[in-house]
Parts: structure tokens; C-alpha cells; sequence
């Protein structure tokens, strides 16, 4: 067969950049991103077992500003990937599918990821 008859399919840069293909790849993302913070937390947890000192150097890195804002980074994917898998069931299910109901879903996830991460930090420095 002729490589010339096949139809090519359109290139990505064809298509134009939707809010459901952001939300989309944030989705993705936030997913591999909650996979290395887990790696974060394993180490804390091994911190946690093998004694005080280990504890107190994972406890040093994490209580400057940048492991702050890393934690901060972490809770926004972790508030952003439960929500954003929550619309994903409720589209599973046949609904809220029309054009319109799609776009105020994704930024209704990304405003509740965004209030739900503010209030949690607002706490964790209020009480903690």
C-alpha cells in the first residue's frame, strides 16, 4: 500500500489548547506529582523509625521555606487530583457532558482545589 493514500490524522498543533485539555493534563500531572510526594513521605516515615537525628534532618529540610512551599505544591495536587477524579466519576456516569457544563466544572475544580489547599494551610499554621 501506497503511504501517500493513507489519512494522516491532524497534528497536535492543529487543535486548539481547550480548558478540558488543561484540566485534562493537570489531572495527569498532579498524579505523577502525588507519586514523588509519596517518596517525600516514605522518607519521613523512614526519618520517623530510625531515630531522632534522622527525624531532625528530614524536619530541617521540610521547615525552610522552599520544603514549605514543596508541602504546599504537594496539598494543591493531592486537593486538585481528588476533586478533578470526582468530576471524572460524575462524567463516567453521562453527566454534566454539554460544552458549557464541562468548562464551569473545571473551574469549579480548580477553585475548590485552590480554597481547599488555602483553608488546609490556614489550619496547619493556626493550630500547629
Amino acid at each position: 500500500m501506497a503511504q501517500g493514500s493513507r489519512p494522516l490524522s491532524p497534528h497536535v498543533q492543529i487543535y486548539g489548547v481547550y480548558l478540558s485539555m488543561v484540566f485534562s493534563f493537570l489531572h495527569r500531572i498532579t498524579g505523577f506529582t502525588i507519586a514523588a510526594g509519596l517518596v517525600l513521605f516514605t522518607w519521613w516515615l523512614t526519618a520517623l523509625a530510625s531515630g531522632p537525628e534522622s527525624f531532625a534532618l528530614v524536619q530541617g529540610v521540610m521547615q525552610n521555606w522552599f520544603g514549605t512551599l514543596i508541602l504546599m505544591g504537594f496539598t494543591l495536587a493531592l486537593f486538585f487530583h481528588m476533586v478533578s477524579g470526582i468530576r471524572h466519576f460524575v462524567f463516567d456516569a453521562g453527566y454534566s457532558l454539554s460544552k458549557t457544563a464541562i468548562r464551569q466544572s473545571g473551574i469549579l475544580v480548580g477553585s475548590i482545589a485552590v480554597a481547599l489547599t488555602v483553608l488546609f494551610w490556614i489550619v496547619v499554621f493556626v493550630v500547629g
